[in-house]
């Protein structure tokens, strides 16, 4: 999605009433080990955090219902649970809910988002002396044909109740149906950019919310990075202006958790090519340098395996 550079919005400062209550709120639970969900201190020794575990649903739930309860989205609920029913699960089904995370191997600072994935992170900055923390949230990103676009940016400028200026692109194809786009889609219900935006330093794209969250956990959008409202209102007055964003497409992950057991999680990559040979042997090869050139301990059949299956389940190695 795209917003117009000329809109007379202004920015607004950071609520301190607000954030003040967050950080005090955010506090209070660290100490408990209680912090919100999708929110995380960061381990002291591995790269893991979080946990896989069990809800059973309501006769009124949804399966999309649930992972916007616990903070995953579309693709990552229906991909750990492939035999349940997306729109009526059942009173009483068990449903897997996949909270458990690998960390990017990239710097953590900023944000961080894995397309292959459809997930953010969030490095927080703390105070001297805290624990340093990760937050992270199920997206929305570019489909076919509009891939978000990868590389380290920043963000440049947030705004509020953001109006919305339909590209060309899609004027152009509501048009050709006989159902012309407006020039401008004011702030409210109808406005898909939400009620908060963060602009990125690569023009014309933005993290932002939605007013179809269902779409959450896809490739749906027009490459923009697309959060539930509540998760974007969540972080759009802690991110500073000049945070950087960095953009990468990992979908293969190797983790290890403070025990020191492997793990291994793959995605369908964005590009839709099989993963090869080489894919392998990469793999293998990281796994092999955390077990010290260990060779002996990596089963060449069960990575194989997983690559091939790439449905996003973390897989200890055995």
């Amino acid at each position: 999605m795209t917003s117009h550079p000329l809109q007379t919005l202004k920015q607004l400062c950071v609520s301190s009433v607000a954030l003040g209550a967050w950080l005090l709120a955010l506090s209070a639970t660290a100490d408990s080990s209680e912090l919100p969900k999708g929110h995380f201190l960061l381990p002291e020794e591995g790269n893991m955090v979080g946990q896989v575990y069990t809800i059973t649903a309501t006769e009124e739930d949804t399966l999309l219902d649930i992972a916007k309860a616990h903070n995953v989205g579309y693709e990552e609920i229906r991909m750990a649970n492939p035999d349940t029913s997306l729109w009526v699960p059942g009173e009483g089904t068990e449903v897997t809910i996949p909270g458990q995370f690998i960390l990017p191997d990239e710097a953590r600072t900023g944000i961080v988002i894995n397309v292959a994935e459809l997930r953010l992170y969030y490095y927080p900055e703390v105070e001297a002396g805290e624990t340093p923390r990760v937050e992270t949230y199920p997206i929305g990103i570019g489909r076919d044909a509009y891939n978000t676009p990868l590389g380290i940016t920043e963000t440049t400028m947030r705004l509020e109740n953001p109006a919305w200026y339909p590209p060309e692109s899609i004027r152009r194809e509501a048009a050709e149906r006989g159902d012309p786009a407006p020039a401008v889609v004011p702030p409210g219900a109808d406005n898909p950019l939400g009620k908060y935006a963060i602009l990125l330093d690569i023009p014309g794209y933005l993290i932002h919310g939605t007013n179809q969250p269902d779409g959450i956990g896809m490739r749906a959008s027009r490459g923009c990075i697309r959060m539930h409202p509540e998760d974007i209102e969540s972080v759009f007055w802690r991110v500073p202006v000049g945070t950087q964003v960095n953009i990468i497409d990992s979908p293969i992950k190797v983790g290890w958790s403070e025990s020191g057991t492997n793990y291994i999680q793959a995605f369908t990559a964005t590009d839709e090519q099989a993963f090869g040979m080489d894919m392998l042997l990469n793999v293998v090869g990281l796994i092999e340098q955390h077990e010290g050139g260990n060779s002996s301990s990596v089963d060449y059949e069960q990575v194989r395996e997983v690559l091939e299956q790439a449905n996003g389940q973390i897989v200890p190695l055995s």
